[in-house]
């Protein structure tokens, strides 16, 4: 959800000078507390107490209306940070968030036994593997924008946790079942995606690199 979600060609991340943010931005990329952050941290809190009551409840409007909330909040840190200044601790806490809710209500949802649990263990699996793909592509210096595609897929995962947890529609098993495989393919349809355009981001960086090793991460320029 939120803030990754940006529509040009992957590149190699051109890093600031030390100290320094963007022009017009508030913070720098270091920054921990920041307004966006906030909102991002308020996600994570709510994200414990919506499983607790769907444990606790089951499916029930209360339940879907506490988790919409928290939903509808993505997409507000990373309208406040692309204004105020995008940040590391950004960058990883926001699709932390995203995840959280959703793979924490599949699998409550999946102990319930209201959906089966090869759906709920694919998409875990991409979320966890994208996460650590995204933080070796970071420490190398290369940065990934998410597609347009990226976006659809939270929207359908979305989508597809919600309808587990509306009364009306919980106990269709088969309709769950669809709305979560179409999730599962939009979800491994856009891991792929994302890892093709890392290597092709891997690729372009090398042939800089090549061209002007000052670029090369750690190194300055020649004297």
């Amino acid at each position: 959800m939120g803030s990754e979600f940006a529509m040009n060609r992957p590149e190699v991340k051109r890093q600031s000078a030390p100290g320094t943010s963007p022009q017009g931005s508030s913070f720098g990329p270091s920054a921990l507390a920041t307004p966006a952050n906030a909102v991002t941290g308020l996600r994570l809190l709510a994200t414990p107490v919506v499983i607790a009551m769907v444990v606790l409840r089951g499916p029930g409007w209360t339940q879907f209306a506490v988790a919409f909330a928290v939903a509808a909040t993505d997409g507000l840190d990373g309208w406040i940070a692309r204004r105020q200044g995008a940040t590391r601790s950004g960058a990883f806490l926001d699709p932390l968030a995203d995840k959280a809710i959703v793979i924490g209500l599949l699998a409550v949802v999946a102990a319930r036994g209201e959906v089966t649990w090869l759906p709920v263990a694919l998409i875990a699996a991409r979320e966890v593997a994208m996460s650590v793909y995204r933080y070796v592509m970071a420490r190398r210096g290369i940065s990934i924008p998410a597609r347009l595609s990226a976006k659809v897929k939270t929207i359908v995962q979305d989508l597809a946790v919600g309808m587990c947890i509306i009364p009306e529609i919980s106990g269709h098993r088969s309709i769950l079942a669809a709305g979560l495989w179409v999730a599962v393919a939009l979800t491994l349809y856009t891991g792929a995606e994302y890892m093709r355009d890392g290597g092709r981001a891997a690729r372009r960086g090398r042939v800089q690199q090549a061209a002007d090793p000052s670029n090369t991460p750690g190194m300055g320029p020649k004297p």
